[in-house]
């Protein structure tokens, strides 16, 4: 893999110093990656020559990857075009290296950054490209890919952080599910024969048990039909608008998980809408883009509405006030920013509150839902084997 090497001058700003100290833990998790990553596609044979079936994915980590790199190089006096091509002789993912080429080709040829960047919206959202347009405006790149890298990370780290949360249940789910079927195709039809000759002196719920277990073992591709059925269409109608607002619903409603989404979406977007204002984008485009990236489409309605309010000469915090959706704290601060003109920067403390807030959320939510999970596996998995068990217990008193 080419290695880069930088060369600072002994007149070079502390501010560049310290960015390239922030880029160093990330650099080097990404070049292990990238190593490792060759390393297996030379193995397999002639890397550089063989396409491969699959194009590779470019990951939000290869993003904060880039724009880190950019911000160092652009930030010590590098040319950006030579600052991508630098990246791109580093790059061993194809598809980001195509990507990328794309990009420095329409910079060399007169094209500005951000429209260049827009062409390629899969990987680099309406968000990166505004602040971007912004900074060219300004004329400050490299402090601005500075705080689009952090703004990527904080992102990331947000969304691995619910990932993990929602981990522990869902695998206690599917392990619940899979331990069900077991039992009731594979353990209960073994004790069938045997219940069947005492079958008026069998429990209710064995006798439930046993028509049940007859139904998936008779009928299994009929079930198994009607649950791809139920899954796809489940899936199917929460792509659809009606389906979006009842899933979106849920996700602020529900107990224990339901704080924890409505400090997730409000965080997102405070700190999407703070970075926006206070690099300079206009506080039009900083709530449109604040309503794109809400992800719930309750909170989504709430900022378009302060964005027409804003429109017509109203503050934000106007819209805002008294729905349930928004604290009144929250509130009370976004209006004292508006109030005395530094909004960017209270709603950059805000979404710093709010980060620590999701954290502790994601804590407590996972101390809460773990034993939660644990009773309601034993419940479903030992009622069932209970059913099983007491016939036998009952058919031995009655023989002994």
């Amino acid at each position: 893999m080419t290695k880069l090497q930088y060369s600072f001058s002994e007149t070079s700003s502390s501010k560049s110093a310290n960015v390239v100290d922030a880029a160093m833990a990330y650099e080097t998790r990404y070049a292990l990656d990238q190593e490792d990553a060759a390393s297996a596609g030379a193995a397999d044979g002639d890397y550089d020559n063989d396409e491969p079936l699959i194009p590779p994915r470019v990951s939000r980590g290869d993003i904060i990857y880039v724009t880190t790199q950019l911000a160092v190089m652009v930030d010590t006096g590098i040319s950006l075009a030579t600052a991508l091509e630098s990246i791109i002789e580093q790059t061993d993912n194809r598809t980001l290296r195509k990507v990328l080429t794309n990009i420095k080709d329409a910079v060399e040829s007169g094209e500005d950054f951000s429209r260049a960047l827009d062409r390629h919206p899969k990987h680099f959202s309406k968000t990166y490209v505004a602040l971007v347009r912004a900074s060219e405006a300004t004329g400050t790149m490299g402090e601005m890919l500075d705080r689009i890298a952090l703004y990527l990370r904080k992102e990331l780290e947000t969304r691995q952080k619910i990932r993990a949360a929602l981990a522990y249940p869902t695998v206690m789910i599917v392990l619940t599910f899979a331990v069900t079927i077991f039992l009731l195709t594979y353990v209960m039809p073994k004790f069938a024969p045997v219940f069947e000759r005492k079958k008026e002196a069998l429990p209710k719920t064995t006798r439930v048990m046993m028509k049940v277990s007859d139904t998936l073992v008779d009928h299994w591709a009929i079930c198994l039909i009607g649950l791809t059925a139920t899954v796809g269409g489940t899936v199917a109608g929460m792509r659809t608008p009606t389906g979006r607002r009842a899933r979106d619903w849920m996700k602020i409603n529900l107990p224990i998980i339901g704080p924890l989404f409505r400090k997730v979406t409000i965080s997102r977007s405070i700190s999407t809408l703070g970075t926006m204002v206070a690099s300079g984008v206009s506080v039009l485009d900083a709530l449109q883009l604040s309503s794109e990236v809400a992800g719930n489409s309750y909170y989504e309605a709430v900022w378009q509405k302060a964005l027409h309010k804003v429109t017509s000469g109203s503050q934000i915090h106007e819209t805002l006030a008294g729905n349930p959706l928004f604290p009144p704290m929250l509130v009370q601060m976004i209006r004292s920013g508006e109030e005395t003109g530094q909004l960017g920067n209270v709603l950059g403390r805000v979404s710093a509150y709010y980060d620590n807030e999701v954290e502790s959320s994601v804590k407590t939510t996972t101390s809460l839902i773990e034993p939660i999970m644990i009773a309601i596996m034993g419940t479903v998995v030992g009622g069932i084997g209970m059913s099983i068990m007491l016939p036998i217990f009952s058919l031995s008193r009655m023989h002994g």
